[in-house]
């Protein structure tokens, strides 16, 4: 039976199968409670450094997948440059079957963009992770 996970699409383009976000931040145990205390994510990998701090960490649930990785630990890696990390933002965005769970769940959490219907047809709210991310929620009308 043929590999139809690695296999070319037709025109030559690869196929696709998942988009994982890692996120440099200065600290990546500072970040994890986000995750697994508010939203029920589990820590499915931890990388320790030689000083013994988390360099590096998978949370999952519900088929979404983040990753943090530590500034030092990149830095290290030799891959990217300090000035390179500079200036570079993301903003995660999740859709939820329901804004007023995650609000609860989120109570407390810096508030970027309040609560809001926008005209695509959600409704969202934006708040800051302890790395400095933005996470977008919506939930679809």
């Amino acid at each position: 039976m043929p590999d139809t996970h690695s296999a070319p699409m037709p025109g030559g383009l690869p196929s696709l199968q998942r988009l994982t976000p890692v996120l440099v931040v200065e600290s990546v145990s500072e970040c994890l409670p986000f995750w697994t205390d508010r939203l029920g994510f589990e820590l499915t990998t931890q990388v320790p450094g030689d000083d013994g701090s988390m360099t590096f960490a998978i949370l999952e649930r519900d088929g979404i997948e983040v990753m943090y990785q530590s500034t030092a630990s990149v830095l290290a890696d030799g891959a990217l440059k300090k000035a390179e990390l500079e200036g570079h933002s993301v903003v995660l965005f999740i859709t939820v079957r329901s804004l007023d769970d995650v609000e609860r769940r989120l109570a407390g959490a810096p508030v970027v963009k309040p609560r809001h219907d926008t005209f695509y047809g959600s409704t969202e709210i934006y708040v800051k992770e302890p790395g400095g991310n933005m996470v977008g929620f919506a939930q679809m009308k």
